[in-house]
């Protein structure tokens, strides 16, 4: 019974535990989003449960806030580096923007044929709504203290100085983009290009580019990295048991039609 025991695990594989990371990155933690607070103890489980051999991340992101993809993607780091795991980040539909930052924080980097990575750049859009009140009677009234305080106001004409201001807050995360890029891949980046245009790449063009090191999916490349007998285990954000129930509960309808754009700049 002993050495039958014996045997039964030392029959086992080595587990790798799969991450899902799915949806835009906001802070704001509405329904479907991605964010460190919530992900923080997705990330410590999964890394801290039972000593896998690895951690993987199956990424399906358009992207989203700078912030929280720079703290998700440094508590990935952060714990690979303490307790000396490595990380294979698997993209599915798309890992863009953010969702590429994401992406950096693993060792090596797959994608499917179809898979679109890249737009390393920053984006900020809006309406402006100047002449609407006027039109139908309302009169806005603003004060501050501190001539830019209603910076980019959208019920007011856009002015130079305001756009000046923004694009030198666009650069500076830009250069921060930039740099996580490179830190993470290093020589295997084609710099004879510039990747860091907010182009995007779709499946070989990225491996091509530098930005991945292959087309392969999750469970036939683990088990070609860890063997046939790898087992995996998939973690990834639970929803409320009520929203779980009632879908339309807690649906937030400007979180709904944001987060629609985010994926349609992509056709998806």
């Amino acid at each position: 019974m002993r050495e039958r025991i014996r045997s039964f695990f030392r029959d086992r594989g080595p587990r790798v535990t799969l991450v899902r990371l799915q949806g835009i990155i906001a802070a704001n933690g509405a329904r479907g989003t991605l964010n460190h607070a919530s992900l923080a103890p997705v990330l410590e489980r999964a890394f801290r449960k039972g000593k896998p051999r690895a951690v993987a991340i199956a990424i399906n992101s358009p992207g989203g806030s700078p912030v929280q993809s720079s703290l998700i993607a440094a508590h990935i780091r952060n714990l690979a580096e303490e307790l000396e795991v490595p990380v294979h980040a698997f993209v599915e539909d798309v890992a863009a923007s953010g969702g590429y930052w994401l992406a950096t924080a693993a060792d090596d980097i797959w994608v499917d044929d179809s898979s679109i990575t890249g737009s390393i750049g920053v984006l900020s859009a809006s309406f402006g709504f100047a002449d609407l009140l006027t039109r139908h009677g309302v009169e806005r009234r603003v004060h501050t203290a501190g001539e830019d305080k209603s910076m980019l106001d959208p019920f007011r004409p856009e002015r130079d100085a305001d756009v000046t201001r923004l694009k030198a807050i666009q650069a500076r995360i830009h250069d921060t983009f930039i740099a996580q890029v490179r830190s993470r891949r290093g020589a295997r980046l084609d710099m004879t290009r510039d990747l860091f245009t907010g182009e995007i790449f779709v499946g070989s063009d990225a491996v091509a580019a530098g930005l991945a090191d292959g087309i392969g999916h999750a469970v036939p490349k683990l088990r070609e990295i860890y063997g046939p007998k790898v087992r995996t285990r998939t973690m990834g954000l639970r929803r409320p048991l009520l929203q779980r129930m009632i879908p339309w509960a807690m649906a937030d309808a400007f979180a709904a039609v944001e987060d629609r754009a985010a994926w349609a700049r992509f056709g998806l």
